[in-house]
């Protein structure tokens, strides 16, 4: 038999009070003369041993009824594992896990709600003087105060799902810190009620439990489930324009035992089903469903991949945002009198915003704001712009180079320094009408740089290629789009820093080639810019850090919101130029009015909407990979001090909860036991006289 409290066995000293009193209680006798002097003696012996008796038995209540008494406020158990009993002054930290994969169901009821009311009954079986921490994957301030049994009964009625989840170490390790911040050094009990995800966890064999405490390890877990979420989602064309049809490319992971056949899918934009798709997806693998789709005025556009999968239904929408027809800055930097190519190309103002300088007469902050520069037929790029210019490809610029006639080679090596162009020449130029190798060769199509172009420009067998001669000539590096029939490079598309620098070998004008007549010159003058303006991301997770978004607007002491429905918050921000960095809130920055949901999310900027973001949770959450109770027991076999449960969805767990750690408590028969000797002192007092 183990105590649970046995500080309380001192009290048994409190017995020496009823044998005082048995002791020291003398009572007077009266002397009365009788003339039978015989027959008194006889009375007064027979009555001193029945009250001797009688006092005897009275003691013997007395001391009874103390000893069982204390015996039932040190709470006595019968331990039949023989397990270190948790003191009384130690601490029972619990951990529910609350992500998203708890939504998981048995018998009609979602592992979340199991392990809630496990906890519950859990709680019922502990003593009511227990000390306890409970936490979720929110992390919250609350969680980090000490609370008795009916605060923590109250606490987990409150608990909801969380869009976020945390790592097996970084539980433990929130654990310890408030053990240690409590200076609790006793024996303590640990708890983990979770489904034990794979992929949110982590890897369990690299977790160091240490000795001092006890840790108990409770699955939730039944039949494992298939579940079925998007992966990813990508265009055909990345640049969208108005009333032009494209493509979108959706990616769907099964991670099921059983094959999905014709499961339907939906495209939605601005809450209208734009198209609707059936796949069949095999058993743990991935398919690709297809949407053609077209739009039909320019801004954004709030769009969604929806399908129904049960019984995990928080990834069965996934949120996208398309902006449409965004307008494109290019700057031209004209080195002679304007040919008007550049600007006949870039003449559609719905798409582009064309602004041409005198590359010899002007700032070189001009091209701050361009999303392509355009490089035409410069003699000599003085040393302000090319420093000018490698800093905003570096920072993500995009430049395209026509050289000139009478180039100075040296600028332009100057100028391509770094990027991995090299060896740079002049080449000798001919008279015009001289016979020379100047005739491009067909590209190769299956490159993405030329999706959609040959489509544009009618069948791909039956297009002639422009002539070019060559005025400057470089090492092959870099993505060659076009090139001569001898293999030298024509255009290359060369990334430099963030930014990518296309580099023809020609210039524009008719004394040297055709490429400005000819019907290739327009769609890939239109690629290259499509690709130049940066592509927005078109969702994100609830798991990322930091966000970057490009804004319109760089005034100083600007605040950013985020809106959605009644959630209004001002993420930590700072904006660099024209790229605003903010961290996404985490559940435990909000109130449980302005829960985290997926969605789309409006920045707004002086109430005034800037533009839309849309926010799915994090796919980790989607894998439905957990560790078996096999895998678990093979994990911490070597740790003595854990235990680990077959589940929580088993109905004896919280009796064999008891058994193991608290044994069959006997406070209840000793208290009994005391009350029966209490009322039989009564009744000896009463009825033997």
């Amino acid at each position: 038999m183990v105590f649970l409290f046995p500080a309380f066995l001192w009290a048994l000293f409190l017995i020496a009070i009823p044998i005082i009193i048995y002791l020291f209680n003398f009572r007077r006798t009266q002397k009365i003369d009788f003339t039978n002097v015989a027959f008194l003696r006889t009375v007064k012996t027979s009555t001193n041993s029945f009250r001797k008796l009688r006092d005897i038995l009275i003691l013997i209540c007395r001391i009874l009824f103390i000893a069982m008494l204390v015996f039932a406020f040190a709470q006595p158990f019968i331990n039949k594992n023989k397990q270190s009993p948790v003191k009384d002054n130690s601490i029972t930290s619990i951990y529910i896990d609350n992500s998203l994969s708890m939504q998981s169901e048995s018998d009609n009821l979602k592992y979340l709600d199991i392990a809630v009311k496990q906890v519950d009954q859990l709680a019922n079986a502990l003593p009511a003087t227990t000390k306890f921490q409970l936490i979720t994957n929110n992390f919250e301030s609350n969680e980090q105060v000490i609370i008795n049994k009916d605060k923590l009964k109250d606490r987990i009625t409150e608990i909801r799902f969380s869009n976020t989840h945390k790592t097996a170490e970084s539980i433990y390790q929130r654990q310890l810190n408030l053990l240690k911040n409590a200076n609790q050094i006793n024996k303590n009990r640990l708890i983990w009620v979770s489904d034990f995800q794979k992929s949110t966890l982590g890897d369990l064999s690299k977790l160091k439990i240490d000795s001092l405490n006890q840790f108990i390890i409770v699955p939730v877990q039944s039949n494992n489930v298939g579940n079925i979420y998007v992966d990813s989602v990508w265009l055909a064309v990345p640049f969208i324009r108005e009333m032009e049809s494209n493509t979108l490319h959706v990616r769907l992971i099964n991670t099921g035992k059983d094959k999905v056949e014709n499961m339907a899918v939906k495209f939605f934009i601005d809450n209208q089903q734009a198209s609707t798709t059936a796949i069949t997806i095999e058993a743990n693998s991935n398919g690709i469903a297809s949407f053609n789709f077209t739009i039909q005025d320019k801004g954004y556009k709030k769009c969604k991949i929806s399908f129904n999968d049960q019984p995990i239904t928080f990834d069965n929408d996934y949120f996208f945002v398309l902006n449409a027809a965004p307008i494109i800055q290019v700057v031209q930097l004209y080195g002679k009198p304007n040919h008007k190519f550049v600007e006949s190309v870039f003449s559609n103002e719905s798409l582009f915003k064309l602004k041409s300088f005198n590359g010899n007469a002007t700032e070189p902050s001009v091209i701050n704001t361009a999303d392509l520069v355009v490089l035409d037929e410069i003699d000599n790029i003085n040393p302000a712009f090319v420093i000018a210019l490698q800093n905003y490809i570096r920072k993500g610029g995009n430049i395209a180079i026509f050289p000139s006639g009478n180039i100075d080679i040296t600028s332009y090596n100057n100028l391509l320094n770094g990027s991995g162009i090299i060896n740079v020449k002049k080449n000798t130029i001919l008279p015009s009408g001289t016979e020379n190798n100047s005739a491009l060769s067909l590209p190769d199509v299956n490159q993405p740089f030329f999706n959609s172009i040959f489509e544009n420009i009618g069948q791909k067998n039956a297009v002639s290629m422009p002539n070019a001669q060559a005025v400057i000539s470089w090492s092959k590096t870099g993505n060659s789009l076009l090139k001569y029939k001898n293999s030298d490079p024509f255009l290359t598309q060369t990334t430099f820093g963030l930014g990518k620098i296309y580099l023809f070998a020609s210039p524009l004008s008719l004394d040297f080639n055709n490429l400005a007549k000819h019907a290739l010159f327009v769609p890939i003058m239109y690629k290259i810019a499509a690709l130049s303006k940066a592509q927005e991301q078109m969702a994100y997770n609830f798991a990322s850090q930091n966000i970057v978004v490009d804004v319109d607007k760089d005034e100083k002491d600007q605040v950013y919101h985020l809106k959605k429905d009644n959630f209004d918050m001002i993420p930590h921000q700072q904006l660099n130029d024209k790229q605003l960095v903010f961290e996404f809130p985490q559940s435990s920055q909000t109130s449980n009015e302005q829960g985290l949901e997926a969605g789309y999310y409006d920045l707004t900027m002086k109430g005034k909407s800037q533009k839309y973001l849309a926010f799915n949770y994090d796919k980790q959450e989607s894998q439905l990979k957990f560790y078996s109770i096999l895998e678990l027991k093979q994990i911490f076999s070597k740790n003595k001090n854990i235990q680990i449960y077959n589940s929580a969805v088993d109905k004896d767990f919280v009796n064999d909860f008891k058994q193991q750690n608290i044994g069959l408590s006997l406070w209840k028969y000793f208290l009994i036991a005391a009350l029966f000797f209490m009322l039989l002192e009564i009744l000896i007092i009463r009825f033997l006289k």
